[in-house]
């Protein structure tokens, strides 16, 4: 295979299953791809902004051995898919674990977990804040954690357990982009900290992505059955 098609097919490959899967007579995860997509868009715009910016500050470039070379706004279409793809996954994941989990098992540590998340963001924002990568990710999931404490979703229990779930495809899929290296990081704008070879902000800049398509995701569910 042409190296080049190598984030394409990391795209393609993530997104595979759940999409033949989506027709399981239990889940029937196909007909909630309405809710999805909407939730996708709105976060997507969102995070692509980010993505734009961090081109523009340097804390993160593209391999260009590994990508088609179609870009737009500085960034390759496979990163602009992976927006796509990697939310669409996950959300499949909290989905099938709504249905095949009957009993919300982080529910009464939801509160605590979210307590951990908040008080983690806070030390990390005073001792780098000088860091663009470490600054916008734990500023962003303080800000979803204050969210959080406002609007007390009552499926916060679900969705950290789908988000621990979800580690390990994260691993699988980060792990090849850091590794090869696809996507490379300027350690300057982060911790320097990493995890195998993932940066250690990559999990709560996923876990903030996931929380707001999985809120958005609710959010037109509801307005869709209550329509």
């Amino acid at each position: 295979m042409n190296e080049k098609y190598t984030y394409l097919l990391i795209n393609f490959l993530t997104v595979l299953f759940p999409v033949l899967l989506s027709f399981d007579k239990n889940v029937h995860f196909y007909k909630k791809w309405k809710y999805i997509f909407p939730a996708q868009v709105i976060s997507g715009l969102c995070f692509l902004l980010w993505d734009y910016i961090f081109t523009l500050y340097d804390v993160w470039s593209f391999n260009s051995r590994y990508v088609t070379g179609l870009y737009f706004l500085n960034l390759p279409i496979e990163e602009i898919l992976f927006f796509v793809t990697v939310p669409f996954s996950c959300i499949f994941i909290y989905e099938c674990l709504n249905f095949y989990v009957k009993k919300d098992i982080l529910a009464r540590a939801s509160l605590s977990i979210t307590h951990a998340l908040t008080a983690l963001s806070v030390v990390l924002l005073v001792f780098y804040h000088d860091r663009v990568y470490t600054l916008i990710t734990f500023g962003l999931l303080l800000a979803n954690c204050l969210y959080v404490y406002l609007r007390r979703p009552d499926n916060m229990g679900r969705f950290y357990l789908a988000f621990l779930v979800s580690m390990f495809p994260f691993y699988i899929v980060n792990g090849i982009l850091t590794s090869l290296p696809i996507v490379m990081y300027n350690d300057a704008q982060n911790m320097g900290l990493r995890i195998s070879t993932v940066p250690f902000e990559d999990h709560f800049y996923s876990l903030s992505m996931l929380l707001i398509n999985i809120l958005l995701f609710e959010y037109f569910r509801r307005k869709g059955k209550n329509a």
